[in-house]
């Protein structure tokens, strides 16, 4: 299998990103804490340091945060995004006017920790089902305004994006085929609207509506809240439907993909994805992910 290239946050959207938070933090008359205690001329090294195991994701929004705070400001990185951290690993170190480093350090945290708590958190999930071939995928239930960050911050993790927005796929749930009149008719309805190039999904939730879906040949199916025995047994549908033999199934590009979804968590993703679907979606890597624990020292010089 071909290692993936990780992927790059824009600088603009960085930038556009940070900037709001520190307006919204500074508001209208900046740090008044720093203006009030700490003389214009001091200066200050600080280091960003983790105070537990984790994967780090958000330096480039910790960088700039200190860099428009002023520009005077030094941020050195020791790790990158992606990298592993240890209780004491020293992420990075930041150098400057005092008054800047501190009042720039609560949003440089925040970005920091939230998104190094993501990429931690699906880590855990990627590393139960490492011995499949089964992907684990965030989805829309993401932070509103952070999507983007939070879907770069999974991938630092080494899970996977199900779909950005309403605009990039289209997913036929229960409400559309009820709707549309019936499986097979949705998924048929959305071929003949949709680019060459837009994926086709459907949500089932039993085995005889895979069967109509896999008669009108969707991309991919999403089988919804299906235990393992359902979901192997679906799994084995789709099989039989592409005809292939089990060695053959896995890697085969022509056959339709499976997702599974619902009740999805770390004492259940091993068994979901050992049932041999492919992907594996989940709210609970962008949703529910604690906060990595990241700390800023500060000596003033």
């Amino acid at each position: 299998m071909t290692t993936p290239f990780l992927p790059v946050l824009s600088p603009l959207m960085v930038e556009e990103q940070v900037r709001a938070a520190l307006g919204e933090d500074l508001g209208r008359a900046g740090d008044i804490t720093s203006q009030a205690t700490i003389a214009p001329d001091m200066t200050a090294t600080a280091g960003l340091n983790s105070r537990e195991d984790g994967v780090v994701a958000g330096l480039d929004l910790a960088r700039a945060a200190f860099r428009l705070m002023d520009p005077a400001i030094r941020f050195e990185a020791f790790v990158k995004d992606g990298d592993t951290l240890s209780p004491g690993t020293v992420i990075a170190t930041v150098s400057g006017p005092a008054r800047a480093v501190l009042s720039a350090e609560r949003v440089a945290l925040n970005f920091l920790m939230h998104l190094s708590g993501v990429a931690s958190y699906t880590a855990r999930f990627s590393r139960e089902i490492a011995h499949t071939h089964a992907r684990v995928c965030c989805t829309r239930k993401t932070i509103p305004g952070l999507r983007a960050l939070e879907k770069y911050a999974v991938r630092m993790g080494g899970g996977s994006s199900h779909r950005y927005g309403l605009d990039d796929a289209i997913l036929i749930k229960d409400n559309h085929i009820a709707v549309a009149g019936g499986v097979a008719g949705a998924i048929r309805a959305a071929r003949a609207f949709a680019g060459h190039l837009v994926k086709v999904e459907v949500e089932v939730t039993t085995l005889e509506e895979l069967e109509e879906a896999l008669e009108a040949q969707p991309d991919v199916v999403l089988l919804d809240n299906m235990g393992p025995e359902l979901l192997r047994r679906a799994v084995e549908i789709n099989r039989d439907c592409a005809g292939l033999a089990d060695a053959a199934y896995a890697a085969d590009p022509r056959r339709v993909k499976l997702e599974a979804s619902g009740n999805v968590n770390l004492s259940t993703i091993r068994a979901i994805a050992e049932t041999g679907v492919d992907y594996i979606s989940t709210s609970k890597i962008t949703m529910a992910a604690p906060t990595l624990d990241i700390g800023l020292d500060v000596v003033v010089g």
